[in-house]
């Protein structure tokens, strides 16, 4: 028995019964659009409620929005299998012609293919949220939007990339937990490289009881020690651990504020010099003074 078989529509006219069925159909699908979006926007309200942390929202969200797409994609593969059968059109020869078509395809859509499975994989084990800061395929920036096919991102500039799933084979996350703000200080080769530790740590002291700051920094500061002996400058290197994306503003005011305190104790900020080394012989003379001794002996 068809469920739309209605008492009152025995009498209409095949036409015009059909072009019901459609309409029922249609009405239904949009309801069950409907439903379904305010079910997963109240689950997603629900659960984004009990969340601990901001990447739990996130997470939220992504799946959400994730849902939202493979939900609505079923149900319009499903009204338009049942449009098809009420206009007559026998449904088993498409879905065998579709599982033939559907392997000679598969051979010329690999790639499609494998940033579905991609994409599904990346999801279940969390690498990605919306929101997130994260490196992949060479290209660094936040997460607008995550499907089973490709992930957006724009970057620093604005520019928005999309990275199909297929493509990634390394995710570097950088909104996960903590992060480091890493800085490297330069010093001139003259100064006092306890001294200049010693303001570096009365900077991060001070910045990490700023109001401003308290939040976003986990951790005092964590001198590394030297880091290398440049051409022009003594290398200190030194970290912050930080709450997730803060670690380039903190980054920043560390500089800022370290600058004007090298300033204040006269702790010279190096430029590159260049010296000129001008040779001498066996005797130890130098070069030049052995040409100026030349003539002035002739």
């Amino acid at each position: 028995m068809n469920i739309f078989d209605f008492a009152y529509l025995r009498d209409a006219p095949p036409n015009a019964v059909t072009l019901i069925h459609v309409v029922v159909i249609l009405l239904f699908a949009w309801l069950l659009f409907r439903i379904s979006r305010k079910l997963i926007h109240t689950l997603r309200a629900h659960m984004g409620g009990r969340a601990a942390t901001a990447e739990n929202i996130r997470r939220i969200d992504t799946l959400a929005h994730v849902s939202r797409y493979v939900i609505s994609s079923l149900i319009t593969l499903i009204a338009s299998m049942m449009i098809l059968s009420e206009l007559g059109v026998s449904i088993a020869p498409i879905l065998g012609a579709a599982g033939v078509a559907g392997i000679a395809v598969g051979f010329g859509a690999q790639s499609l293919i494998k940033d579905y499975f991609n994409g599904f994989f990346i999801l279940l084990e969390n690498q990605i949220h919306e929101g997130d800061v994260v490196e992949v395929s060479s290209k660094t920036g936040v997460v607008e939007k995550v499907t089973l096919r490709y992930i957006l991102l724009r970057d620093f500039e604005g520019s928005v990339h999309f990275i199909p799933n297929g493509l990634i084979t390394t995710v570097t996350n950088k909104s996960r937990g903590y992060a480091y703000a890493v800085i490297d200080v330069k010093i001139a080769y003259r100064e006092s490289i306890d001294e200049a530790f010693d303001v570096m740590r009365k900077v991060g002291s001070e910045m990490r009881a700023s109001a401003d700051y308290a939040a976003k920094m986990v951790e005092d500061i964590d001198i590394a020690g030297v880091q290398d002996w440049a051409d022009s400058a003594v290398v200190l290197r030194c970290r912050f651990k930080v709450i997730p994306l803060e670690q380039w503003g903190v980054r920043r005011e560390f500089l800022r504020r370290l600058k004007e305190a090298f300033d204040a104790r006269g702790i010279e900020i190096p430029y590159p010099h260049v010296t000129i080394y001008v040779g001498q012989d066996k005797s130890g003379i130098p070069s030049a003074l052995r040409v100026l001794k030349t003539k002035k002996d002739s």
